[in-house]
């Protein structure tokens, strides 16, 4: 828009990161619905605070009850609903922040936008790839069972495609690795670069 201007800050994202003695990630948790990626999300920041680190969770639901709330489930509206969450991460990573993101982002394509948004240095794909029969054995929601009743279309898993990622930096399956496990592998992950 030619009335609009970028306003340029004082303060470079590397003197954020040197302030709070850390780098800048997103751990992008991909995976269908009940596959645990809210838990381990919040399992690592409480981690990674607990190690003196600054991290911050988005989670897709949660977004959807405020900056995302007028967002539904058509194609358009995931794809858009992924593009906000990522603007999000990309400025809180720019703020010096570490960001865990709970997203089921079924298509690659959304997930390469937002590692287009991030930035691929920052971003780490990671792929919570528990099985969807153990996904809808917990069924946390109930959606699953909707799904399957026809009361929810396009439901992930179901009646519509989840893309596996073709080359995540990690693969946390929960069905065989515990909340702690697996935390354990992500901050062993992180440790060389960003802790």
């Amino acid at each position: 828009m030619p009335q609009v201007y970028w306003h340029a800050g004082t303060i470079a994202p590397e003197q954020r990161c040197q302030r709070l003695g850390q780098q800048a990630a997103t751990i992008w948790l991909t995976g269908l619905s009940g596959a645990g990626k809210s838990t381990l999300a919040c399992a690592l920041e409480q981690r990674l605070f607990s190690a003196g680190r600054t991290a911050f969770v988005l989670d897709g639901d949660n977004l959807r009850h405020h900056l995302n709330s007028d967002l539904g489930f058509t194609a358009h509206d995931r794809r858009e609903n992924i593009r906000r969450s990522a603007e999000v991460a990309r400025l809180m990573n720019d703020a010096g922040l570490i960001v865990i993101c709970a997203f089921i982002s079924p298509l690659r394509s959304d997930r390469d936008m937002a590692r287009e948004i991030i930035g691929a240095a920052n971003f780490i794909e990671t792929y919570v790839s528990t099985p969807c029969v153990v996904c809808e054995e917990r069924d946390p929601k109930g959606l699953y069972r909707q799904a399957r009743a026809g009361m929810i279309a396009e439901f992930t898993g179901i009646s519509a495609p989840y893309e596996i990622p073709l080359e995540p930096a990690l693969v946390l399956d929960t069905e065989q690795l515990t909340v702690e496990q697996a935390c354990a592998h992500l901050l062993q992950h992180l440790a060389p670069r960003f802790l």
